[in-house]
């Protein structure tokens, strides 16, 4: 095969030989005198033109794990593309809520908040009223009285 300038690969091997590829994986010592003989240069090729069988098994796995970032990149975007067009789409619609309303959930909070402060004031100011009105209760009952 090596002579015939023909590709050293476990299945081209095993269909030089005749047999299913399979064959080769489950003999350790076959697999690898195909895996060695793979990585051996050809006969009167230069060592600089070479590429060995591990630079292009490394070379692979490179590339694998670059196309799954960007395909994770590319999924991270897509999502982000639409949530954005989404939220446009909804607010274009009038479904959405509008521009200012969070500043006008935010007035109606502080004024709520306003709200119960004075409600407060109004409780405590009534207390000091029926506080008053007890002391001049019982000043009036005393002037009232005739002490003789």
């Amino acid at each position: 095969m090596r002579a015939e300038g023909a590709d050293l690969t476990i299945s081209a091997v095993a269909r030089h030989a005749g047999v299913h590829r399979s064959f080769i994986h489950r003999h350790a010592d076959l697999r690898a005198a195909v895996l060695a003989a793979a990585d051996e240069p050809a006969a009167g090729a230069r060592a600089s033109t070479t590429v060995s069988r591990k630079s292009l098994l490394a070379d692979n796995a490179n590339l694998r794990d670059r196309n799954h970032r960007l395909a994770s990149q590319v999924r991270d975007l897509e999502d982000r593309l639409g949530e954005l067009l989404g939220a446009e789409t909804f607010e274009r619609s009038g479904l959405g809520a509008a521009t200012g309303t969070r500043q006008l959930e935010l007035a109606v909070e502080r004024q709520q908040q306003e709200i119960l402060d004075l409600k407060q004031q109004l409780d405590e100011r009534e207390e000091e009223l029926d506080a008053v009105r007890d002391a001049h209760r019982s000043l009036m009952k005393d002037a009232n009285r005739v002490t003789y």
